[in-house]
């Protein structure tokens, strides 16, 4: 059994800075992809930052050059950097992992960017 705990959410001031995180733990083989996507109430889940095993990343333009995705495969870890924050990045930020070759998801964590 595969699980992916994510911490790290909270309130921020507009500007402000949040790193948020998502361990995997259970068994587990080999994770490939990793990654981070937000979700607001009446839309779409959407892609925010993904980095493979290589550590290659891509993100969603609106995040680019304010986010940072990392990864610690040592402690099966993916970290997500947010700064110079937005009211628009509020959303429940879901980690996902590719993990055993099979796509596992953690619970979500709450971000709010409001003064």
């Amino acid at each position: 059994q595969v699980q992916l705990v994510e911490s790290g959410g909270g309130l921020v001031q507009p500007g402000g800075s949040l790193t948020i995180s998502c361990a995997a733990s259970g068994t587990i083989f080999s994770i490939a992809n990793m990654g981070w996507y937000r979700q607001t109430p009446g839309k779409e889940r959407e892609l925010v930052a993904a980095i493979s095993s290589r550590v290659s990343s891509n993100y969603a333009d609106s995040v680019k050059g304010r986010f940072t995705i990392s990864r610690d495969n040592a402690k099966n870890t993916v970290f997500l950097q947010m700064n110079s924050l937005k009211p628009e990045d509020t959303a429940v930020y879901y980690c996902y992992a590719n993990v055993n070759y099979m796509d596992h998801w953690g619970q979500g964590t709450q971000v709010t960017v409001s003064s």
